[in-house]
């Protein structure tokens, strides 16, 4: 989220937390902070192999909740934060044929995984992977589900179980450009989504 008036829109939709994108290469990259901040959502910070004064210092300009780490960042990286009580979330690409092995390194040093579709380079790839690899994840980390979740997502989300399961994290599908979200859609998906007979959301 990058605008005021869209970010106190968004705000309004029963959200929990909201992304602001610190990568410099990302279309939705926040380059400064906003003249309105959401007060009764948890703000997150996305970097991708950001220097950790710099994650510091968002940290502090947008009065961080958490940061989603997105690049090569390693466990070292992820408890240092942790230990400041920020809240951690690091992010893997799922892929066919997947063990969830390079998660294991991690699971004393996060707060969630966010297990997303894999791409060239980074970023969002706007498209779900095949979610019945989450079947092999034994770890003990919640995880944040990613990739092209919109609307359509909602019945194959509803069949969707896992106990690790957390969230989703929504994005492109919300985009009418991008940092800009339609409020609406976003209000009507999370609805939907609250109502599914779900252990927690």
């Amino acid at each position: 989220m990058r605008e005021p008036d869209n970010i106190r829109a968004v705000e309004q939709c029963h959200i929990d937390w909201m992304g602001f994108i610190f990568y410099g290469k990302s279309p939705r990259f926040v380059a400064r902070r906003p003249a309105y901040l959401p007060e009764s959502v948890r703000r997150i910070g996305v970097f991708v192999d950001a220097e950790a004064g710099e994650i510091r210092s968002r940290i502090e300009e947008f009065g961080l909740y958490g940061i989603q780490l997105h690049g090569h960042e390693s466990p070292e990286v992820c408890r240092m934060f942790r230990t400041t009580g920020i809240t951690v979330i690091k992010a893997f690409s799922v892929r066919p044929g997947e063990d969830f092995k390079e998660c294991a390194a991690y699971e004393s040093c996060c707060d969630y995984f966010l297990f997303d579709t894999p791409v060239p380079g980074y970023g969002g790839s706007g498209k779900p992977f095949d979610w019945s690899l989450l079947d092999r994840y034994q770890g003990s980390i919640p995880f944040l589900l990613s990739g092209g979740i919109g609307p359509e997502s909602l019945p194959a989300l509803s069949a969707l179980k896992h106990p690790r399961w957390a969230g989703v994290d929504l994005n492109s599908r919300f985009e009418i450009s991008p940092a800009r979200k339609e409020a609406k859609k976003v209000l009507s998906f999370v609805t939907a989504f609250r109502s599914l007979d779900k252990p927690h959301h």
